[in-house]
């Protein structure tokens, strides 16, 4: 941890009724001492205080200061708080003051955080779901944040970094103490251990990345033949014009990408290039992305007249759960009858009247509902935790067997599986990841 007392504005930056700034760290008193001519207030309780420049006494704003000494603080030190008014003018000129005392520097993007979880305050799995709490835009992704944040994962990560230190004890007894009088193959004992903790890793794997797919969105596709009304769907799922419509065939030759909530979670919709033979190299580019965004999509709507017969490319596209949408339904006069393709919903919509939409938008909402709606369980949310239990799965699926060979071969794995399972909290072997994980605060945060 970089030494001295650290200063930031702790709320949003602009224009504003109250700002919030905040300073961490030996001198963080001091500071408050100096801007009010008076000692801090009792811990946690708002007085109001005038703030003036240390050096020459300029009076720089009427607010509220409170103080939080360490440990009892976010960040384990000596906490103030500054709310003063939010004009940009006012909260440069209280850092400034704070800046101008020894010992107080700005803040680095994450650091209070940091100092938070470097004092105990908080773990790194904690620490990620406080970001992703200060990120969350939907009701989804709020109440997963702070489900995190309050220790949801980390429960689950310290219950198996337990259960391996068990199973390592059992197996390394059994090979530092041969000699002595202890249960036989203590070694074997862990087997049975080792089997379920790679069981219920497996099984928080294999979750469709649903805590991320809450972090960074649902991904849906819109796919189809030129000028079947893909950009007036999606024109008027989004309700303002996003995409370029046209009755010339191919106007739309690079995705063209929406963000939309749906039932409280985050979704991104992209209208794509007619999937049709190509004039030209460029339309060709256009063809490629919209079949591989179709591929990589969650979701893919599949868009026709609702006078035209589905083309093939587009049938063979679609995957069952996905939703065929029969267009321009103000124009045919009828819909097409359901198309055979297993397991793809049928409807039909006009993006002009907006006959269907409602049902079109319902829907998606269940769809999306459906695939990320959140379990009691707590769920992988970063690629950082997946890659670490996939790192400890891996090891213990190598020691289970190797067990039966002695328990020497066992050993390693299992301090492997620990190890991994460890740095998912920060307990073990976490240097190389803070710069990573802390960059990516707000500053003042």
């Amino acid at each position: 941890m970089k030494p001295g007392t650290i200063v930031a504005l702790a709320s949003g930056a602009g224009r504003a009724g109250v700002a919030v700034i905040r300073l961490s760290g030996p001198a963080a008193g001091d500071v408050l001492r100096a801007m009010t001519d008076r000692d801090p207030p009792p811990p946690r309780r708002a007085a109001r205080r005038a703030f003036c420049h240390p050096d020459g006494g300029l009076s720089l704003d009427d607010g509220i200061a409170l103080w939080f000494p360490g440990p009892a603080s976010f960040t384990g030190e000596d906490v103030a708080e500054l709310q003063v008014h939010g004009g940009p003018a006012v909260v440069a000129a209280i850092i400034d003051a704070a800046l101008s005392l020894p010992g107080v520097r700005a803040a680095e993007p994450g650091e209070f955080t940091r100092r938070a979880f470097e004092n105990g305050k908080l773990d790194l799995a904690e620490a990620e779901g406080l970001a992703d709490l200060v990120d969350a835009e939907t009701e989804a992704q709020r109440r997963q944040a702070l489900r995190q944040r309050r220790g949801a994962l980390s429960a689950l990560y310290e219950t198996w970094r337990d259960k391996l230190i068990e199973a390592a004890a059992l197996i390394e007894a059994e090979i530092d103490f041969p000699d002595e009088d202890l249960p036989g193959e203590l070694s074997r004992r862990a087997g049975p251990l080792l089997k379920v903790l790679a069981y219920d890793m497996g099984r928080h794997l294999d979750d469709a990345h649903r805590g991320e797919r809450v972090r960074d969105g649902y991904r849906i596709a819109i796919i189809g033949p030129p000028n079947a009304g893909k950009s007036s769907l999606l024109n008027a799922l989004a309700q303002r014009e996003a995409a370029i419509v046209s009755d010339i065939p191919g106007t739309t030759r690079d995705v063209v990408e929406v963000r939309l909530v749906l039932a409280g979670f985050p979704v991104w919709i992209a209208d794509t290039a007619g999937l049709r033979e190509a004039a030209d190299a460029i339309e060709a580019e256009g063809v490629r992305r919209a079949l591989e965004r179709a591929e990589e999509a969650d979701l893919r709507i599949g868009v026709a007249e609702a006078c035209a017969k589905p083309p093939e490319s587009l049938k063979s596209a679609l995957r069952p759960g996905d939703i065929l949408v029969a267009s321009k339904d103000d124009l045919a006069g009828l819909a097409i009858e359901p198309v055979a393709t297993d397991g793809v919903t049928v409807l039909s919509v006009s993006a002009k009247t907006g006959q269907g939409l409602a049902a079109l938008e319902a829907l998606l909402s269940q769809r999306v509902s459906d695939a990320l709606g959140l379990e009691e369980a707590p769920v992988l949310t970063r690629a950082r935790h997946r890659r670490l239990v996939e790192e400890a799965r891996a090891a213990l699926e190598r020691a289970i067997p190797a067990l039966a060979q002695g328990p020497e071969l066992a050993a390693e794995d299992v301090r492997v599986a620990a190890a991994a399972i460890g740095r998912l909290t920060g307990r073990i072997d976490v240097e190389d990841l803070l710069d990573e994980i802390f960059s990516s605060f707000c500053i003042g945060k």
